[in-house]
């Protein structure tokens, strides 16, 4: 993929997960605070395609983002480049998005 390309979907995802992680972490801190059990929490996340929605973005974004910026990090210090660090890239990108979704299914899943 074009490096300009790359650039701007890093910058996006970038935009993207700033108020995404503000959201969740408010969200942990009011779970706390509360005193909610995780059987309480995932009681009000199962089965609910606000939670889902809210999280499957939020995962598909690292995987874009984190992906990303590993394949900067390998080019500069191991001097990669072309097919490997692309496919290097795409599966690190495809196990971040399945790990995530796993989870994201997990906790907003049917019962």
């Amino acid at each position: 993929m074009k490096e300009g390309v790359l650039f701007l979907l890093q910058r996006a995802t970038a935009l993207l997960l700033a108020p995404l992680v503000l959201a969740h972490l408010a969200l942990v801190l009011y779970a706390t605070q509360g005193g909610l059990s995780a059987a309480e929490i995932l009681a009000r996340t199962r089965g609910s395609l606000l939670w889902g929605g809210f999280y499957g973005l939020f995962v598909l974004a690292v995987a874009i983002h984190g992906a990303i910026g590993l394949r900067a990090i390998l080019a500069e210090w191991t001097g990669l480049r072309g097919r490997t660090l692309e496919g290097i890239t795409l599966a690190v990108a495809l196990l971040l998005l399945v790990l995530g979704l796993r989870a994201v299914r997990a906790v907003v899943g049917a019962p």
